[in-house]
């Protein structure tokens, strides 16, 4: 694909550069440009909630929802804005964000830096999301002494004004995050966050790095809570052969060197749920072919996020046609129909 700016762009710090992408995508929103068409064999839905097409924008990419309205426009049936947590937190030290350009991956270990609920939610509330679905990703503060509180200030605060809202508890970047994944940590947490989402569909959001074990786990609490979709997954801390310098950074590790751990995964928790439960594949999807394959893996929606940033603003386009044309050639009229087929 041509990515005409991608020079330019990769000349900058990975931090900076993402930086002024979102502005721009901010400013995009305030022009004019042609909205999507709507294409019936794209349509999908997770109970409830219908969307006009299965692609979406994974969370961290537009942490504070300053782009959100660009990214709509960019093709993307849903974005999903966060990781948002109840009071403003600066994250980790820089250098933080890496590009591994032989590999089409990123290391970060940002550490859900984001302007606080406060701030991302009044942009949420006023952004215009036409035929889309936003999504609203939930977390923990670092220092917060009661992490099960912070993410109900965060479900109760965002389900009045999200199409559903997303509990993050799969960054390896907070200490002792993941261990909210487990067990009795678990349980808990999704009784209390189920209690303060009203009506709005919650989704939960685990890492690929789970074995057979936790994996079971996770959905057996995920379908007694009622949680509508898991999406599988986030970053992985887990080291495929790489050959960019920066392999040895510390972090979560996305992009095409994750597309394998993430199929896997995917079929893992299928296989596990029985169909159960609805899904969302994240990790590694670059392409219509990849997103297609997820679809007929049990994904009713797939994210993708570091893609964009080896192919640009126009690889949702791009994804969607090749999308639409596999369905076309498989006979199938929508993309319900294609999920675990």
């Amino acid at each position: 694909m041509s990515y005409p700016l991608r020079p330019l762009l990769f000349a900058l710090d990975a931090e900076r550069a993402h930086a002024l992408t979102l502005k721009a995508l901010g400013v995009r929103a305030k022009l004019p440009y042609p909205a999507a068409k709507l294409n019936p064999r794209l349509a999908t839905r997770i109970g409830s909630l219908s969307f006009a097409n299965p692609l979406g924008v994974a969370a961290g990419l537009d942490k504070d929802g300053v782009a959100i309205e660009g990214l709509f426009g960019l093709g993307f049936g849903a974005v999903e804005m966060g990781t948002l947590t109840p009071v403003p937190q600066s994250g980790n030290a820089k250098p933080r964000l890496f590009r591994l350009v032989a590999d089409r991956a990123v290391i970060n270990r940002m550490g859900f830096n984001n302007g606080g609920l406060e701030a991302g939610l009044a942009r949420a509330r006023i952004a215009a999301r036409g035929t889309g679905r936003l999504g609203i990703n939930v977390g923990a503060n670092k220092d917060a002494t009661d992490r099960v509180a912070d993410y109900v200030a965060g479900v109760s605060a965002a389900a009045p004004i999200a199409d559903y809202v997303t509990i993050n508890i799969s960054s390896p970047n907070t200490p002792g995050l993941r261990d909210l994944q487990h067990g009795a940590a678990l349980d808990e947490l999704l009784a209390a966050c189920t209690g303060a989402r009203g009506d709005t569909p919650l989704f939960l959001k685990v890492a690929p790095d789970l074995d057979a074990a936790a994996i079971d786990g996770v959905v057996r609490a995920a379908i007694e809570s009622r949680i509508d979709a898991i999406i599988m997954g986030n970053t992985t801390i887990s080291r495929p052969a790489l050959r960019s310098p920066q392999a040895g950074e510390t972090g979560g590790l996305s992009g095409a060197p994750l597309a394998a751990l993430a199929r896997q995964r995917l079929a893992d928790v299928r296989g596990a749920s029985g169909g159960a439960i609805a899904l969302i594949a994240a990790g590694g999807i670059d392409s219509g072919a990849e997103a297609y394959a997820r679809i007929r893996a049990g994904a009713s929606l797939v994210q993708v996020y570091s893609a964009l940033v080896f192919e640009g603003p126009g690889l949702a386009r791009c994804i969607l046609h090749d999308l639409d044309r596999l369905l076309a050639r498989d006979g199938f009229t929508d993309v319900a129909q294609a999920v675990a087929a």
